[in-house]
């Protein structure tokens, strides 16, 4: 595929150039780019290569391929995208939590009847070391 668009991309320069025919002293013919006493212009047509049809079908299973590669490397890239955005806001969420849990304060839970029941030092030793660790999971 690569090569036929290099072919095609050379074409206009090769159907512009100007060739050149002239016969020398001894009867032989020669060509070239550059004019010479006596030469004359040759007109050059570019041949135009009919495909069949095996080729056609072979080149448009290639493009859908490419095509079906091409969007599935940017559906993963979408999915990585989004992963990233998640874990980005567990990670503040996570911080966030972190600095709500300073030592020396007491934190409480409301009880079914709308009674305090504070944590205990353990239970909050507990909890930052879960923050912690689950930051140093996540957010390295």
């Amino acid at each position: 595929m690569r090569r036929l668009l290099l072919i095609a991309s050379l074409l206009p320069a090769l159907a512009g150039a100007e060739i050149y025919r002239w016969t020398d002293a001894q009867g032989q013919v020669h060509f070239g780019q550059r004019p010479v006493n006596g030469a004359e212009r040759v007109e050059v047509k570019p041949q135009v290569v009919e495909r069949d049809a095996h080729t056609r079908e072979r080149e448009a299973r290639s493009e859908r391929y490419y095509q079906a590669r091409q969007a599935e490397r940017e559906q993963a890239a979408a999915t990585a995208a989004q992963q990233r955005q998640e874990r980005d806001g567990e990670c503040r969420e996570l911080r966030q939590r972190l600095a709500q849990l300073p030592d020396g304060y007491r934190y409480f839970r409301e009880g079914a009847n709308g009674e305090r029941i504070y944590y205990s030092d353990e239970e909050l030793d507990a909890a930052r070391r879960q923050v912690r660790e689950r930051l140093a999971e996540r957010c390295s």
